[in-house]
């Protein structure tokens, strides 16, 4: 299991983004809204791309004709990701999905998924199990209640998985305004804040 708590670096990390789709909006009953979920995971999108981390994108139900793919503002912020869709609810029960984590060769997992209790949850537990070091970032998820939500992130905590929020992660990946990296974080989060301004006015 990994045990390193340490500052994530983003040359050694990989982004994993689960089952961000209309249906699972549609259940989310906890805090925060869709309108920050969708833009916090475009923040963690964009800062991904300005790194070079990458970036897995996964769906459930789709190819059953259960769901639809990922929700299109999530989408068309990473066009050139495939989903890979699952049957299962734990995504690293799918080989797609593992042989893909696999083969970013990053040994430090960052996640987000819907639903926070059942699609981050299981995975989370199971990477950790496989020896990898996970981060999930808690204001880009979201459960189907505030209590199932807390009670979810609750139990990623105590199992040793660490909790972080967007903008938080996204500065701890190049964290010097001197560095190679700050103009493209820059460039990242100045709409970031713009967007959340937006979002407070709605």
């Amino acid at each position: 299991m990994g045990t390193n708590s340490g500052v994530f670096k983003h040359e050694e990390s990989a982004l994993i983004l689960i089952d961000y789709q209309p249906e699972m909006f549609e259940q989310v009953k906890s805090k925060p809204s869709e309108g920050l979920i969708d833009a916090n995971v475009r923040l963690l999108i964009g800062a991904a791309k300005a790194f070079d981390m990458p970036v897995i994108l996964s769906t459930v139900g789709v190819q059953m004709g259960v769901n639809h793919p990922t929700k299109h503002s999530i989408r068309s912020a990473i066009p050139d990701a495939k989903e890979i869709d699952r049957s299962s609810m734990d995504a690293w029960e799918d080989s797609a999905f593992r042989t893909a984590v696999v083969a970013t060769k990053r040994k430090r997992l960052i996640f987000g998924a819907l639903w926070t209790e059942i699609c981050l949850a299981f995975p989370v537990l199971e990477a950790m199990n496989a020896g990898y070091d996970v981060m999930f970032v808690v204001d880009a998820v979201g459960g189907r209640s505030q209590l199932i939500h807390e009670t979810a992130i609750q139990r990623l905590v105590s199992a040793g998985a660490i909790p972080n929020t967007a903008l938080a992660l996204v500065t701890e990946l190049f964290r010097d305004w001197r560095s190679p990296l700050a103009d493209k974080a820059r460039a990242v989060i100045k709409p970031y804040y713009k967007e959340l301004e937006q979002l407070s006015q709605a």
